[in-house]
């Protein structure tokens, strides 16, 4: 799944494209998932400016100029691709066209992402908004939950994923298992300083990799959620468990609180 920091490369690389272009139309493909008709969209968002793409959690919102919000979610396998006159990707489920010479494509294997005309805001904190402080994270850390398990929860904090709560928790030095009202006041200030600190990293090297993404996920650099090492830059084995369909990767220099 595209996490924060791959995001807000592909807001960047889109905003370079489409802001302060026109939509001129958007269309549906079959078993696409939106709130709303293909007609309902183009009445509200079409031949309308594009203003500005900001995330939200893991949604790109496309805001244009009356106000309304196109809100994409790319879930687990979702992409968005550029491609040219009809010779629409494979596994297309949405295309929108502006008043450029290529076009956008939402694609997506497993048919799961989808489209939201006018998302209602949510109550729950981005990882990455002025409200996700220190006292709000002492606050949520409050239960016998595992740390990872409160840091992924999408109804407690919108936007972390799999791939970082592991990168974040090792560079944090907590173990992935530890009770969260365990944890001391300490090691959660760390936590919340190294959350802004990898994702930051992060982005900056997906630039460097690949400077025009706007789909799919990079994470060769990971240092410890990385399939294809064994050892952190400590030099500790890294450790894999798997839970149902996902996977932690930890070794034996994160502290364990219960």
């Amino acid at each position: 799944m595209p996490e924060i920091p791959d995001l807000e490369s592909f807001r960047a690389n889109l905003q370079k494209k489409l802001v302060g272009k026109r939509l001129l139309s958007m269309h549906l493909l079959k078993n696409a998932r939106a709130n709303v008709s293909q007609g309902a969209i183009n009445k509200a968002v079409g031949n309308q400016v594009l203003k500005k793409i900001v995330r939200d959690g893991k949604e790109l919102h496309f805001i244009f100029a009356n106000k309304k919000i196109l809100a994409i979610h790319l879930m687990l396998r979702g992409k968005l691709k550029w491609y040219e006159q009809e010779d629409v990707p494979k596994y297309s489920l949405a295309t929108l066209t502006f008043n450029i010479p290529f076009r956008l494509a939402v694609t997506d294997v497993l048919r799961k992402a989808n489209l939201t005309l006018n998302p209602e805001p949510s109550d729950v904190p981005d990882v990455l908004s002025s409200q996700a402080n220190l006292a709000f994270w002492k606050k949520i850390l409050q239960t016998h939950a595992t740390i990872k398990n409160v840091m992924r929860d999408q109804e407690v904090i919108r936007g972390i994923g799999n791939a970082y709560s592991d990168e974040i928790l090792w560079q944090a030095k907590i173990s992935p298992f530890s009770v969260a009202n365990k944890i001391p006041p300490a090691k959660i200030k760390t936590l919340v300083n190294t959350i802004k600190s990898v994702y930051t990293k992060a982005q900056k090297q997906i630039h460097k990799e690949q400077p025009d993404i706007i789909g799919g996920e990079v994470r060769d650099f990971l240092k410890v959620h990385n399939s294809r090492k064994k050892k952190s830059p400590g030099g500790a084995t890294i450790k894999v468990k798997t839970s149902g369909s996902s996977k932690t990767y930890y070794t034996d220099e994160q502290v364990l609180y219960k």
